[in-house]
């Protein structure tokens, strides 16, 4: 991509996430993820119905009169993005592609922290650690991760959720907040293997605040009557021939496709991880605010 041009995304992509970072998100952002406690600030005087547990009794006795401390938030957070770029984000069949939504969705989310004053990270992950940007603050930063998701080429197109999981974990020292964002198209997550994903939230989840975001297009659960139609597996390269019309296929598909969702939120719940499905083809503002909300 030539750099005028990926200039120009960066900046669009700036422009609407700031906004809505702006207007909508930080505060709910806020809300949702709590500091790590609360820091003196400062004493005043005593007034009617402050906690009595609160009063200084050093700065009383030496002003005869109440005075009580305040404490503030300490606000400083760490949030790392942990961004699918896996060969199935190049899928989207009605307002966008998947790697475009994970870009939007990790700007907001990165503008959103920048409003609060917290370092922002990422990692890129297919089925390997593709790459780490360690966790700073400021704009330039965030302008770099927003021009990184929107130029890389990743050199494996499987998805191995569960590696980037405890790479996450071994080098983030620090507790933080952490937004797992994919399709979670994961054969890992179904086969045999699927225990060992579970455990690899559960042991994320115990020692950072874990959060999925996954992002799904209505042609994954529900094939459209169309006739023999040739699919591509964006991950192995695979074709297969499909008949749509056949309403056995199309139930069968439906059917698995409803399997492996009740199995995602199964190991979810079970790791205590909130998470939130955001399609393609809507908004995320609604699903992400009631994400936000329902931590409160």
């Amino acid at each position: 991509m030539e750099t005028v041009e990926l200039l120009k995304k960066v900046r669009k992509i700036e422009i609407k996430t700031l906004g809505l970072s702006n207007q909508i998100f930080s505060g709910g952002y806020h809300s949702a993820f709590k500091g790590r406690g609360m820091a003196f600030s400062e004493v005043r005087e005593y007034q009617a119905g402050d906690d009595i547990r609160s009063i200084d009794w050093n700065v009383t006795a030496r002003f005869n009169s109440p005075y009580v401390k305040v404490f503030e938030e300490e606000r400083e957070l760490t949030v790392m993005l942990l961004a699918d770029v896996s060969g199935s984000g190049a899928f989207g069949t009605l307002k966008q592609f998947k790697q475009d939504l994970i870009t939007e969705l990790s700007a907001v989310l990165a503008f959103s922290a920048l409003q609060n004053n917290d370092k922002i990270g990422i990692i890129f992950f297919s089925d390997k650690i593709e790459k780490y940007i360690p966790p700073k603050k400021g704009r330039g930063h965030i302008l770099h991760i927003i021009r990184d998701l929107i130029e890389f080429k990743p050199e494996n197109k499987q998805t191995n959720i569960e590696q980037a999981l405890r790479y996450f974990a071994n080098v983030t020292k620090k507790r933080s907040i952490a937004f797992l964002i994919s399709d979670f198209i994961d054969p890992r997550i179904t086969g045999a293997s699927r225990n060992s994903f579970g455990d690899a939230l559960k042991i994320a989840r115990r020692k950072h605040d874990l959060v999925a975001l996954q992002l799904y297009d209505k042609m994954e659960n529900a094939l459209p009557d169309i006739g023999l139609v040739k699919l591509q597996d964006e991950e192995s390269g695979a074709y297969q021939w499909v008949d749509t019309s056949d309403k056995k296929v199309r139930t069968h598909y439906a059917a698995s496709a409803l399997r492996r969702q009740d199995q995602l939120k199964s190991n979810f719940i079970k790791s205590g991880v909130n998470f939130a499905r955001i399609a393609t083809h809507e908004s995320y503002i609604e699903p992400l605010m009631a994400l936000f909300k329902n931590r409160v």
